[in-house]
């Protein structure tokens, strides 16, 4: 037999669910907004005396209300909070199964795929996500069986919100911890966001690639591409968590094949560099400007790339000799069109002259002592604008060694292997640059005296 007491409190528990049964929206939201005021941060024994023991009740009311009107986007922000108290209550496993049970994973990543729904509403979603999946390896399966990780990425990829976007990372690193069945789902989906057109998502997923790397130990064949596409970015910020995860990747089975890349990054096509420019450009009656087209942004990322992995590790930067890396800089040095790319390819060959004898013996030959002077003096000088002079006529300079190594590069790909075809051409080009030059001045310009005297550096 129940006490006086017991059957008050069971009164005002039945009058209070008739309350929210016979209620209509607005009614609801009130109510909506007194429980989360009143119960926000009680644990599950505060909860169930707060409702004489039938805080389940109010619960299954809640979810069936859910999936009715989570298409409409009615209430949802106080909906989810008000679920949310009772999945993050200490001792809440009871609840968190009640959610389970009515199908709230699969509920909670339509909303994120919904376009009518607030962003707000979506937000509320990703924290309910995170109470779940922060119960253990079981619920994180239970998220990633759902294809919850296409849902997540593809929620961050499209997200204005940069806030709702830090919430959806600390989901995805909650996913990839302690889940070895789908660590490689949530990598996958990682490597997936890269080309994604907001720089937020990019920036983000960059940080958690690097957890998850260390994580999984091994790579996937599409993430140098990958990477090193977002280095056409304009944003600092993804540039730097891209060459970040760059130095975290050269010391796994993909380093030879990311060094190569970042090398083949300073000599950009002459046909992409035409596909990117602006059809006004090719107007004769209008002045021609410079445009700062993404395959130069990626230019200049990669030397700056090169520049921190070298001096991060001398043997790389050996292996990055191996490349032709100097031979690449000095073309990106001859780039009039964008003067990050000079700028950062400069620092980068002061890097390699001062780090290797040979190298430094060799730049010194091929530029001339007057430009070899010019080009220390150019890297260390900290004014831009009193150095212009310098500047200008280094790069002109430049711009002519690189405009005649890039025809011996022409000549070598025509010649296909065939020596006496390239011995009947042009006859190379004649000249000298100051105190040295190329180390040729007629005939094959890939010869026997260019391999001699170690140009192959070059």
């Amino acid at each position: 037999m129940t006490s006086i007491k017991e059957q008050a409190a069971i009164s005002r528990l039945l009058s209070f669910l008739q309350d929210w049964d016979n209620a209509g929206k607005v009614a609801r939201s009130h109510i909506l907004d007194n429980f989360i005021k009143t119960n926000q941060g009680k644990t599950s024994p505060e909860l169930e005396q707060e409702f004489s023991q039938g805080a389940s009740l109010f619960l299954v009311r809640l979810t069936t209300w859910l999936r009715l009107i989570y298409m409409t986007g009615s209430c949802l922000d106080k909906l989810l909070q008000s679920i949310g108290i009772f999945l993050s209550a200490v001792s809440s496993n009871r609840y968190l199964i009640e959610f389970l049970e009515v199908g709230g994973v699969l509920t909670l990543l339509e909303i994120l795929g919904l376009e009518e729904i607030k962003e707000e509403d979506k937000k509320e979603s990703i924290k309910l996500l995170q109470v779940i999946a922060n119960y253990g390896r079981k619920y994180k399966e239970l998220i990633c069986e759902s294809y919850g990780v296409r849902s997540i990425a593809e929620f961050l990829a499209k997200s204005k919100s940069e806030e709702t976007q830090e919430e959806v990372q600390v989901l995805l690193d909650s996913l990839v911890h302690g889940n070895p069945k789908y660590q490689n789902q949530v990598y996958k989906g990682l490597i997936a966001l890269l080309p994604c057109a907001s720089p937020k998502a990019q920036q983000l997923s960059l940080q958690t690639l690097r957890t998850a790397q260390s994580i999984i130990g091994t790579t996937h064949p599409s993430i140098v591409e990958c990477v090193l596409k977002v280095l056409r970015t304009m944003h600092l910020e993804v540039q730097y968590e891209a060459i970040e995860l760059i130095k975290d990747l050269v010391n796994y089975d993909v380093c030879q094949e990311l060094l190569k890349g970042l090398v083949e990054l300073l000599i950009p096509s002459v046909s992409e560099t035409r596909k990117l420019q602006p059809k006004i450009l090719n107007d004769s009656l209008v002045p021609q400007l410079t445009a700062h087209l993404p395959v130069f942004l990626q230019q200049a990322a990669a030397a700056k790339a090169i520049r921190v992995l070298a001096r991060s590790n001398t043997s790389i930067a050996e292996e990055m000799l191996h490349l032709r890396v100097v031979h690449s800089l000095l073309a990106a040095m001859g780039n009039s069109d964008h003067c990050n790319s000079q700028r950062q390819a400069s620092l980068t060959l002061e890097y390699f002259v001062q780090m290797f004898p040979v190298v430094e013996e060799h730049v010194r030959r091929s530029m001339g002592e007057e430009l070899y002077q010019l080009f220390l003096y150019y890297t260390k000088v900290a004014c831009p604008a009193a150095t212009r002079p310098f500047i200008l006529k280094l790069m002109t300079r430049i711009s002519w060694i690189t405009s005649h190594t890039s025809r011996r590069r022409i000549w070598r790909e025509r010649s296909n292997g065939a020596s006496e075809a390239i011995q009947k051409g042009p006859g190379g080009v004649s000249g000298s640059l100051g105190e040295g030059s190329w180390g040729h001045t007629h005939g094959d310009p890939t010869g026997p005296r260019w391999e001699a005297e170690g140009w192959a550096y070059l």
